[in-house]
């Protein structure tokens, strides 16, 4: 079956992201803190995988005549959600590796380990679906470059003057962007998908109990997602409030 001849790609793609990292770990942020180097070679690693996945993913739908939630995996869409997993594994390896003083690593951990699932049991298990999920990967990862910038500027500190005026010209246009993708985009999404696999349209190729999985997985790293940047939007706004109070007193 053609789900199976390139399976080799997934380790070639895990090498190709660890190298980048450690690229970054010892060369480009060898003169970061201790604390904030290995989150900065993280966020090398996701800027490589965002970029490379919205281009990759949107080539292989737009190359494919037959799209559709429960069509039939290409070569190319089989090859982007190994790509994209080798991501995954190798920041799975970067948490557990380097904990983040801030915590938080196992939501993330859990959210890679979830995705895992998702894009594995697509890839290997049931070979149909891929179309769904590559559109929603492009949703998620549209705001990689904004999103990275400004990790990478907030990891970076109040020490660095760049770091501190890139950080503060991104972040509208990040919160603004994510908050498009994730609290509009990608439900309108998930519901139009949700409402194919329950109308029954992929019995006949994904299991019940996959693409349920599936839209659990989805829905829950949406929802949380929604969260985070609702949280940004308070404290973004509380800070505005705050400024413009003490220039009023």
């Amino acid at each position: 079956m053609e789900t199976f001849t390139s399976s080799r790609d997934l380790p070639l793609f895990f090498s190709i992201f660890i190298f980048v990292y450690l690229i970054g770990y010892l060369f480009i942020f060898r003169r970061w803190s201790p604390e904030s180097r290995p989150l900065a070679s993280s966020c090398l690693m996701s800027l490589l995988h965002g970029v490379a996945a919205v281009v990759l993913s949107t080539r292989a739908l737009v190359s494919n005549p037959n799209r559709g939630f429960s069509s039939p995996n290409n070569q190319s869409q089989n090859s982007v959600l190994d790509f994209s997993s080798a991501y995954f594994f190798a920041d799975l390896l970067h948490l557990s590796v380097f904990p983040s003083p801030a915590g938080g690593d196992s939501l993330f951990a859990a959210h890679h380990a979830a995705v895992l699932f998702v894009f594995l049991t697509c890839r290997y298990l049931v070979a149909h679906g891929a179309c769904a999920l590559l559109a929603l990967l492009i949703i998620a990862e549209a705001t990689s470059v904004c999103q990275n910038s400004w990790t990478l500027a907030d990891a970076r500190g109040p020490d660095a003057p760049l770091a501190v005026s890139v950080h503060r010209f991104v972040t509208l246009p990040f919160y603004a962007s994510y908050s498009v993708c994730r609290c509009v985009l990608a439900p309108l999404l998930i519901f139009k998908m949700t409402w194919f696999y329950v109308s029954g349209g992929a019995d006949d190729v994904i299991p019940r109990w996959v693409w349920v999985s599936w839209t659990v997985v989805i829905f829950t790293a949406v929802t949380v997602s929604i969260l985070w940047i609702w949280n940004l939007w308070v404290l973004f706004f509380q800070e505005k409030y705050s400024k413009f109070a003490k220039k009023m007193k």
